[in-house]
């Protein structure tokens, strides 16, 4: 599972208090543009990070996003972009005041440690990590956690501008993805920066906090691809998530040759079919998986083949995934490798 985010309003950025799903805020549109939100993260949303979770608007005890889809977890505060792996985390990815205002609290030091590790330490009210918190005008905050370790060059008291670094993605607190988990208050009050003001029970409602700048690019995707490549044998999870699983090189004499996908988002009921196509057009590999069981956050497929007795015909070779509902394709990427 997805760490859960318990993170929020900080005293020194500590999980007391935190705020759950049932404190969230409705305000009026007219208040919404008191604050003028840019991208928390220096990268492409949709093509270099992802957008994983949203703001849970339900208060039963289930979950459900701004647009009633799956897109978050019971609790959850915050909006989380998440970069595809650890190497990209590793070489380096701002963290951007979204707005300007001042420097409320700071926290650094925490360890870049993924929850899940057997030797991770404990983050109990400390789990948004590493983190800022700033104060900006009419009330608002914005709360960027999980920062890396040593990263943080800001300090309580710093007037900050929108788009300024105040830090780089890690992976400190309770997390087990590299990402910037940001929260937007109102007076303390949670704020969906996707839907200020929707009316409970709504789907796709309220205003958006967005700037016109990066309002598209933050397009709600039901479905994302995460990861893709090809392999000389199969891969697993952590290989994708380290970056690692498309290092070994292919090539005429490679004893397999694999496509894979990580892809986040996908539904219970959706069916996943991924085949490899040969230079000559012939089907390599193809497979199609059973509809899931239920709604994933986020899920690894591969497929491949041997290498032939008569090796590798030389040429480009064409991996195809698709996700598909009833019949229809919602999801659809292919990719190439030359051997």
């Amino acid at each position: 599972m997805l760490a859960q985010y318990l993170s929020a309003r900080m005293g020194v950025l500590s999980a007391k208090g935190a705020c759950l799903s049932w404190f969230f805020i409705s305000i009026s549109a007219s208040t919404a543009h008191a604050v003028d939100l840019g991208s928390p993260i220096d990268c492409e949303v949709g093509r270099t990070c992802f957008i994983q979770n949203y703001v849970d608007h339900d208060t039963s005890g289930r979950a459900r996003d701004y647009r009633c889809g799956a897109l978050t977890y019971d609790g959850h505060n915050g909006t989380d972009f998440r970069l595809p792996t650890l190497a990209v985390q590793r070489s380096g990815v701002n963290v951007l005041a979204a707005a300007e205002g001042r420097v409320l609290r700071t926290r650094d030091g925490m360890a870049d440690i993924s929850i899940s590790a057997a030797d991770a330490p404990s983050v109990a009210d400390r789990e948004c990590g590493n983190g800022v918190v700033v104060a900006h005008a009419e009330g608002w905050e914005t709360q960027y956690c999980h920062l890396e370790r040593g990263s943080v060059n800001v300090k309580p008291g710093d007037r900050v501008v929108a788009g300024q670094p105040v830090g780089r993605v890690g992976l400190s607190g309770k997390t087990e993805f590299p990402h910037v988990h940001l929260t937007v208050r109102q007076h303390g009050k949670i704020v969906d920066p996707f839907a200020v003001g929707a009316p409970e029970e709504a789907c796709d409602a309220g205003t958006s906090l967005w700037s016109p700048s990066v309002r598209d690019a933050f397009a709600y995707q039901a479905r994302a691809i995460l990861n893709l490549g090809f392999a000389a044998g199969p891969v697993t999870m952590e290989q994708i998530e380290a970056g690692e699983a498309s290092r070994s090189r292919l090539g005429l004499g490679s004893d397999a040759l694999v496509a894979f996908v990580r892809a986040i988002g996908l539904k219970q009921g959706d069916v996943q079919r991924l085949s490899i196509t040969g230079p000559d057009g012939q089907v390599v590999a193809d497979q199609a998986e059973r509809p899931l069981d239920r709604d994933k956050a986020q899920v690894m497929f591969f497929v491949g083949r041997k290498r032939p007795p008569a090796g590798w015909d030389a040429g480009s070779y064409r991996a195809t995934y698709r996700v598909i509902r009833d019949g229809k394709t919602l999801l659809e990427r292919s990719f190439e490798t030359s051997l």
